[in-house]
């Protein structure tokens, strides 16, 4: 395991920070493998799975602006990710406006969550603190729903 040496608490956080794993990978393990509870698990997963979008909103333009500039591979991978992503997202947006951002972070499932969440909000230009805040609504969605998932089939809740 690659954060066994660590707290339960700071292996929570930082498995919530990886860009697969969020805390779709995080509430379980901090519930079941930690033995963590609910509401701690929720909370160091949330707070995890944040520190990522600070630094995305923040620097995308920039890192991703350089990249392109100076690596072909980068500017394929980047051209691959952003068309991805604005494939997926365009007409919901188009149709639903801010409240997709926050619909597509909180649907725990693969390809969505934070990390692409701040990819589709730099790509449809959303104000960088808009967008936190929108994102950090669809984690603590994202969070109950999987939160809720785990204890139930582990039975913490029932």
């Amino acid at each position: 395991m690659l954060f066994q040496d660590l707290t339960p608490q700071l292996a929570t956080f930082l498995t919530a920070m990886t860009p697969v794993g969020e805390l779709r990978a995080a509430i379980p393990l901090a519930l079941t493998v930690h033995g963590m509870g609910v509401l701690e698990s929720y909370v160091w997963s949330v707070v995890g799975n944040m520190v990522p979008v600070i630094f995305l909103l923040a620097a995308l333009e920039k890192v991703s602006s350089f990249l392109i500039q100076k690596s072909p591979r980068a500017r394929a991978f980047f051209n691959w990710l952003f068309e991805r992503t604005r494939r997926k997202f365009k007409g919901h947006y188009e149709a639903w406006g801010e409240l997709t951002l926050i619909l597509f972070v909180a649907v725990p499932l693969p390809m969505t969550g934070a990390w692409t969440g701040s990819i589709a909000a730099y790509l449809f230009g959303i104000p960088s603190k808009r967008a936190f805040l929108l994102i950090l609504a669809g984690v603590m969605i994202s969070g109950i729903i999987v939160t809720i998932l785990t204890a139930g089939a582990s039975g913490l809740f029932f």
